[in-house]
């Protein structure tokens, strides 16, 4: 699990069939073989440790399913260790599992905060809620506004500083992942509603 908070930004350094190396331009301590870290918010296992830098093992799923396939060798990335027990959460609960990619398609500046509009797939969007959370790029941000195929967000200055969320342009494509209340309470829902449907077919039988 992670909260949103991204500890450091990461530069990667090759990513192959399979494979993606990156180095954290923060050094993590004691990074060990086996831990999860996000990388632009997609969790990735730890498979071997180089220097100031780690190798992750990458799915075809995840590579096709994220935005993790189009990065290039000197990439910046979104890097957060997995939360340890005691851990202050500053921003939600985050599973590091990517729902969908979105993109981005406004930029508007407002005083010191910088507004995002994010367009992506109905099923994304029927579980964002205004004023709730969601997870882009692994970055905890809170929804302004939620459209029919888009949603807000604004930035502050420290998160554009420290994330890659400062260099986003319109058109860039970035992960998301929706809360995760909303995410099994829809799961619930969709349950309740087949089982009634059974129910009633059952009865009428």
């Amino acid at each position: 699990m992670f909260s949103g908070i991204v500890e450091s930004l990461g530069t990667v350094l090759a990513r192959t069939p399979g494979r993606i190396e990156i180095v954290p331009r923060m050094p993590f301590a004691d990074l060990e073989v086996g831990e999860s870290i996000a990388v632009n918010g997609a969790c990735l296992t730890v498979a071997s440790v180089s220097g100031e830098g780690f190798v992750a093992d990458v799915m075809p799923e995840t590579f096709h399913r994220t935005t993790l396939g189009g990065l290039s060798d000197g990439a910046t990335v979104n890097l957060e260790r997995a939360l340890q027990l005691g851990d202050r959460v500053g921003g939600h609960m985050v599973s590091g599992h990517v729902d969908a990619t979105g993109i981005v398609t406004a930029l508007r500046e407002d005083a010191n905060a910088r507004w995002v509009t994010i367009a992506t797939s109905g099923e994304v969007i029927d579980l964002v809620a205004e004023k709730g959370s969601v997870a882009v790029d692994g970055i905890s941000l809170t929804v302004v506004d939620v459209f029919e195929a888009a949603f807000t967000v604004s930035l502050i200055p420290v998160t554009l500083a420290a994330t890659v969320a400062g260099a986003w342009r319109v058109a860039t494509n970035v992960n998301l992942e929706v809360d995760l209340i909303a995410r099994y309470v829809a799961r619930a829902l969709a349950a309740r509603d087949r089982g009634g449907a059974f129910a009633s077919a059952a009865h009428e039988g």
